[in-house]
């Protein structure tokens, strides 16, 4: 299978990596936002063709698949180019800045018959899979999740230290990954949902720090805090407070309310499984796990955040 990658940054390394791993994969041009940039990662990666123009890009001879890594403003129109040009779409989230942006790529990817999915990674790795299994089994009933993201983000650069060309969106992508955890754990697309923003940064233009609190039609509660002003590397960590159990997901793994290590899946995880995922679903001409339409009411749930930040008069609803 050909495939066009997009973005030249820390994500298109990530992909290029997992990609790389599948049996029977082929990246035949890049796509890329910075012409140095661009041209040192298709010599290092030997992929023969790369450009500045992404419409040239996904036209090279034979591609089936564009894998998006791009910035969050252009991953809309670059999705519904690509569905409407014939192609397979992986993209990093978000789908969308906006719901209607999101619906607009739902439209695309049911009208091209293509599979599109989104990559809510977390959904593949092994801590977060043995929860739902617990869930699921009856072992499990919640009463709490608690979640926490925390960057450093006061200089706009990437995971590389280097200067980025777009700026990051702290609802709409870093927030992302949790309400789609919380939607698939709890499967509930109509959650009561409420948020409140802190000042814009001065030059950014975007809240630095995000308050966000979830509650199911079941009672569970969600509480989130989300943060670019946090010093230190990027962290984050879930709590999952239960009637059976407590369980805690970091960098360590899955441990339970006394710290001990809780056994998962071994093996591939994260980013290889999700990929996988996506080229398997091509080859079986199916819906991906993670297809944009399944997850449009994380979306939903999102916007719904916004506008309660917004405040009743569509407003940025700021500290007094």
């Amino acid at each position: 299978m050909k495939i066009c990658l997009v973005g030249e940054g820390a994500q298109g390394l990530t992909h290029i990596k997992a990609l790389r791993a599948l049996g029977g994969i082929e990246i035949v041009s890049l796509a890329g936002g910075l012409k140095d940039d661009t041209e040192a990662f298709a010599k290092e990666w030997e992929i023969p063709k790369w450009t500045l123009d992404y419409e040239e890009a996904i036209s090279q001879t034979g591609v089936e698949a564009v894998v998006l890594t791009s910035p969050n403003h252009v991953h809309a129109e670059q999705t519904i180019t690509a569905l409407e040009s014939g192609k397979h779409v992986l993209l990093e989230l978000p789908m969308g800045l906006n719901l209607v942006d999101s619906q607009r790529v739902v439209a695309a990817e049911k009208a091209s018959g293509k599979v599109a999915m989104v990559c809510h990674t977390q959904r593949f790795n092994p801590p977060f899979r043995k929860i739902k299994a617990l869930i699921e089994a009856g072992e499990l009933d919640l009463h709490h999740i608690v979640q926490q993201t925390y960057f450093f983000r006061r200089i706009n650069e990437n995971r590389f230290g280097r200067p980025r060309t777009w700026v990051d969106d702290l609802l709409w992508h870093q927030a992302c990954h949790m309400v789609d955890m919380i939607y698939w754990l709890l499967e509930d697309p109509k959650m009561d949902a409420w948020g409140r923003m802190g000042p814009l940064h001065p030059t950014l233009n975007i809240p630095m720090d995000i308050a966000i609190s979830l509650q199911s039609a079941k009672g569970t509660l969600v509480t989130a805090a989300q943060s670019f002003n946090n010093h230190g590397p990027i962290y984050g960590h879930y709590r999952f407070v239960g009637e059976q159990e407590t369980y805690v997901s970091d960098k360590r793994g899955l441990t339970d309310h006394e710290g001990n290590a809780v056994a998962v899946d071994e093996g591939p995880s994260g980013v290889d499984l999700q990929d996988a995922e996506f080229i398997a679903a091509i080859r079986e001409n199916r819906l991906a796990l993670t297809s944009c339409s399944a997850c449009l009411p994380v979306m939903e749930t999102i916007d719904r955040i916004q506008r309660a930040m917004n405040g009743a008069d569509g407003a940025p609803s700021m500290p007094r």
